[in-house]
């Protein structure tokens, strides 16, 4: 693979200077300015990079991504000012790991990050101290979900803090260098205003920043904001087609996971007694109600109160005993608060996209919108992520470049979360190190993708066994096959994603498909050889919680 990231940087710095306008060689470390003089007499401007970085955004609910169920306008006029990936895929579904992945363009088992609840160690190769050294300036806002906080992986951060690193959705708790400090107003819009905060009055104009501003939402419990309360309250959200699937061709693994829809909890689901009812809150709900203030609090009761009610009843009545039923009503309860979390972020996208356009930034600043990885939105039943399957192995990828990316660009090339950090140096003028296993995107956004020789596959892994009642399990993805091995009792499925894009068919094992299941065992084999899986990660200890 080191091979592989060398000749894609060279590429790309070639592309990357044509583009640029033929800057001379000698500038070959400093990338392009759309303010470089016909003659290039100016010293190139290298550009920011703003990250806009959601948790468990589903592909399914982007408008660029297709989604059925609602719009996306400013994530999509990313994706329609420069480019989307629609092979965009996460080494390990699951939000610690996927983010040690992003920092250190590493797989888990070589950083370290295996499951949630793994040590982060700070003094790791990370991409950003490599862009401090290039003069940029670095900053995280928002949701950081690692143990233990930022040291000096940034130059200033501030990140949500409590409930296990996920902070909460009203009136925030940020921790930084400082201390502590409660914010009032909602998660995503506070993190907004410090990003642009931080725009204004911390940075120095004179260099590139680098600025990360991570959103806690859509994740559980999905809180909505108080003015998207009555959003879809009376739209009919259509279901996903596997929504009651029966898991019946695959192991038995589906069909045990802990993450059926039918199976969400009342305080995740935002139900609770309706106000003067004569019924406690229990203290989960008391917990989360409290946290309102008065007049919010009311909102929430004039918002909820009446479906409430109704499910209080439906369940009294028996109306909610069967699966199917319990499936159907709560799709609805949890797939509308979640769309509400949802347009908030993307409201706050736009407001960052306004601000570069208002202070005369948006020409010189990359921006970047993704996720730690898609979700399960009702897919086969489940609201979570976790899985080798499509919808959770999947991430949003869509990237804006003025004049260095063309508008409108589909890129279907195999890409993971670990080529993020190696794009960011790239795009930086700074050097890939050659311990890092992802490869640099920018031959791919500069140029023509169908002439850069890129891989074949991807390498999946997720460790944390027992989560949701998950396995651990390992795997490779071509354009058009999957193989997944659940190594704790040696098992397999296989899919054949363009006749069967939904995964409800499992082939491994059929006669008729005995070439590619050879072919795909090899590369399995090939790949963990690759990105030097440790043979002992599949004999250790399981992780359980």
């Amino acid at each position: 693979m080191s091979d592989n990231i060398i000749n894609n940087s060279e590429i790309g710095r070639r592309e990357f200077l044509k583009v640029c306008g033929g800057v001379a060689a000698g500038l070959m470390a400093a990338p392009c300015s759309n303010n470089i003089s016909a003659a290039g007499s100016k010293k190139s401007r290298r550009p920011n990079i703003l990250f806009i970085f959601s948790d468990d955004h589903s592909n399914n609910t982007i408008s660029a991504y297709g989604s059925r169920v609602n719009k996306t306008s400013n994530i999509d006029r990313i994706a329609e000012e420069g480019a989307i990936f629609t092979n965009s895929f996460c080494t390990n579904s699951i939000c610690q790991p996927s983010r040690a992945s992003i920092l250190t363009g590493k797989h888990s088992h070589r950083n370290g990050v295996t499951h949630n609840g793994a040590p982060w160690n700070g003094q790791q190769m990370v991409f950003t101290r490599l862009l401090e050294k290039e003069g940029y300036q670095t900053a995280l806002l928002g949701k950081w979900h690692m143990r233990p906080e930022p040291t000096d992986e940034f130059g200033y951060w501030k990140v949500l803090s409590g409930y296990g690193g996920q902070g909460r959705y009203h009136d925030p708790i940020f921790s930084s260098a400082k201390g502590s400090e409660t914010v009032e107003g909602y998660s995503t819009d506070v993190i907004t205003d410090m990003a642009i905060d931080w725009m204004d009055n911390e940075r120095d104009p004179g260099k590139p920043f680098m600025l990360f501003t991570q959103y806690k939402s859509p994740h559980v419990p999905r809180r909505p904001a108080v003015r998207h309360l009555d959003l879809f309250k009376d739209v009919e959200v259509p279901e996903p087609p596997t929504l009651y699937d029966d898991y019946s061709t695959r192991q038995p693994y589906a069909s045990e996971a802990w993450m059926h829809i039918s199976g969400l909890n009342e305080e995740v689901a935002n139900i609770f007694p309706p106000k003067d009812s004569g019924v406690p809150l229990d203290q989960k709900q008391a917990e989360w109600l409290g946290r309102l203030s008065r007049e919010d609090r009311e909102k929430y009761h004039e918002a909820y109160d009446e479906q409430n009610a109704e499910y209080y009843e439906m369940k009294k009545s028996g109306k909610l005993d069967d699966r199917d039923a319990q499936t159907k009503y709560f799709y609805q309860r949890f797939i509308k608060d979640y769309l509400r979390c949802v347009t908030a972020v993307d409201e706050n996208v736009g407001r960052l996209l306004d601000y570069l356009d208002e202070k005369g930034l948006a020409e010189d600043t990359v921006v970047v919108y993704s996720s730690d990885q898609s979700y399960y939105v009702g897919e086969h039943g489940w609201a979570e992520k976790r899985w080798m399957y499509e919808e959770s192995l999947q991430m949003p990828f869509v990237v804006r470049w003025p004049k260095v990316i063309e508008p409108g660009k589909k890129i279907h090339k195999l890409i993971q979360n670990m080529d993020y950090a190696p794009t960011f140096l790239e795009m930086a003028g700074a050097e890939i190190p050659e311990e890092m296993q992802g490869s640099s995107l920018l031959p791919l956004l500069s140029g023509d993708p169908q002439k850069v020789d890129w891989r074949d596959a991807i390498y999946y892994h997720y460790y944390q066994h027992g989560a949701h009642n998950v396995p651990r399990h390992d795997g490779v993805r071509t354009y058009r096959f999957k193989l997944i091995h659940f190594y704790t009792d040696d098992t397999y499925e296989m899919y054949n994603l363009k006749d069967d894009p939904y995964e409800v068919k499992n082939i491994y094992g059929t006669p008729e498909n005995k070439r590619i299941q050879q072919t795909l065992l090899k590369k399995l084999q090939q790949l963990r050889k690759e990105y030097k899986v440790p043979q002992s990660d599949f004999k250790a200890p399981y992780v359980c919680g």
